[in-house]
């Protein structure tokens, strides 16, 4: 049995048993957080799980932001060894992220099915995996700091800068990896205010520890680029200690307890089957950037800050939708296991609505006002010159990017990640860096940045004929065989 069949008969069992006692898990279902999913309203639904996620995400773009601004009050070198730092950190989100999407997916799928017993083992072993992952980067960051900032430049200023970030931001990741898990779990059982809090309370952290370390204020030692990283692992351990405290004390949809616990193989590749192709999916995204960083830093190394500028700008736009993706996967996952298609539908309506509005209102700011989003990093006379040219080119790709986005996000919360990853290829590897190296021949980095909007076109493309056959395949069946 394939992966789309098991979980549409896991759909059926949901509906034909819903209600009813089940292999001796307790009939009594009522009354959880969790349930709102399948009943209340769908705007409010969505705006009441995506808000708190769409506003805390907001607060990390924030914070990556400042970060950076303070970073370039250090010099231009420090802000570009940043940059260049940022495929190894995106490495990181993509695994923390994709195993997330995994987690998230099958325990709402669960607690929808009313499987209190596979729900449980998701967020167990999720737990399990981020151990896992704390340790991997750990070593990554100890062993490949060095030769990862060879690879890209020789100047000897940008390397030491990057290096001694670097590792900080690997060795110390156990605050990154934990604070993704709980908060995943938290928002699969409809509880997203609170990783708001959690969120907004790392963010905050950030912001006020960002100059005390880099300048060395109030007494703490100046640290320079390395109190960047300090201030950054700082806040991400003080919120994942407060998400473990409101999993562990309010969040009573699930139950971690860890007494007697052996890691779950199904269960992992459970999770690992939408979360994989995620990881992957992301992990892209740090190939697509380096590739970018070494195309660019041919011309000037203020290409490169140029693009580590862009991507912390456009966090400002693309952060919201995230926080909206991450308001509308457990709904569509608990309505899928719930059987219900009209609900599954409405929620994709809304959010590709409000999605792309979103990004309407990005492609406008980027337009109208490249020169003062590029002033906040003490931008030079030249990194404004190729700065604007850069920021009014890629934004044009905004509008697509929403709708792609929330797509793809339709497609892990049903199982199909592989459709995700296949765009994601296309979008970055088989056409992105392709067309940025031959534009870049032209010996004029302008027209590099068309790479974006080339690029974006062919993912819409690709993503509306995945849809149709989702919609074909899963979408339309859904609830079917209940009602029959």
């Amino acid at each position: 049995m394939n992966e789309r069949e098991e979980l549409r008969c896991r759909t059926v069992e949901a509906g034909e048993n819903e209600g009813q006692k089940r292999e001796g898990k307790p009939e009594k279902t009522e009354g959880r957080a969790s349930d709102k999913m399948g009943t209340m309203p769908m705007n409010p639904l969505l705006l009441s799980m995506a808000l708190p996620m769409m506003v805390s995400m907001l607060v990390q773009a924030l914070y990556n932001i400042v970060d950076s601004v303070f970073v370039s009050m250090i010099n231009e070198e420090a802000l570009t060894a940043v940059s260049l730092a940022f495929p190894i950190q995106s490495l990181m989100i993509a695994v923390g992220a994709g195993t997330g999407v995994g987690i998230n997916a099958v325990l709402s799928r669960s607690l929808g099915e009313k499987d209190q017993e596979s729900a449980d083992k998701a967020a167990k072993n999720g737990i399990f995996l981020a151990i896992l992952s704390c340790i991997l980067f750990m070593i990554v960051g100890l062993a490949i700091a060095r030769p990862f900032y060879l690879s890209q430049t020789d100047d000897p200023e940008i390397v030491s800068y990057g290096i001694s970030y670097l590792t900080i931001v690997c060795a110390l990741s156990i605050g990154m990896f934990f604070q993704m898990t709980f908060e995943k779990l938290l928002q699969s059982t409809g509880r997203t205010m609170y990783t708001m809090f959690t969120q907004g309370t790392g963010a905050i952290l950030n912001i006020i520890f960002d100059p005390i370390m880099i300048f060395g204020l109030f007494g703490f030692p100046k640290m320079g680029v390395a109190g960047a990283a300090a201030a950054t692992v700082f806040g991400q351990i003080v919120a994942a200690i407060l998400a473990i405290i409101f999993n562990v004390k309010i969040n009573k949809d699930i139950h971690i307890g860890f007494r007697g616990f052996r890691p779950d193989v199904r269960m992992i590749a459970t999770i690992y089957r939408v979360g994989i192709p995620s990881i992957i999916m992301q992990a892209i995204g740090s190939v697509m950037t380096y590739g970018m960083n070494l195309i660019l830093i041919q011309f000037t190394s203020t290409a490169t800050a140029v693009f580590g500028v862009y991507y912390k700008v456009q966090s400002f736009v693309f952060m919201p939708v995230f926080g909206l993706n991450n308001g509308m996967v457990p709904i569509i996952a608990y309505n899928y296991g719930a059987g219900n298609q009209k609900r599954v539908r409405q929620v994709v309506k809304l959010s590709v609505m409000y999605a792309v509005a979103i990004m309407l209102i990005g492609l406008l700011v980027f337009q109208t006002i490249p020169d003062r989003l590029l002033g906040l990093f003490n931008a030079s006379e030249n990194m404004l010159v190729i700065g604007d040219r850069a920021l009014r080119t890629i934004s044009l790709s905004f509008l697509l990017a929403g709708f792609c986005i929330v797509i793809g996000s339709l497609f892990q919360a049903l199982g199909n990640g592989v459709y995700s990853l296949c765009v994601s290829v296309a979008r970055q590897l088989v056409v992105l860096l392709p067309a940025a190296f031959l534009l870049s021949l032209t010996g004029k980095v302008e027209n590099v940045w068309w790479a974006f909007p080339i690029a974006e076109i062919m993912s819409l493309c690709v993503t509306l004929f995945f849809y149709h056959r989702i919609d074909k395949k899963i979408i339309r069946n859904i609830g079917k065989k209940v009602e029959e």
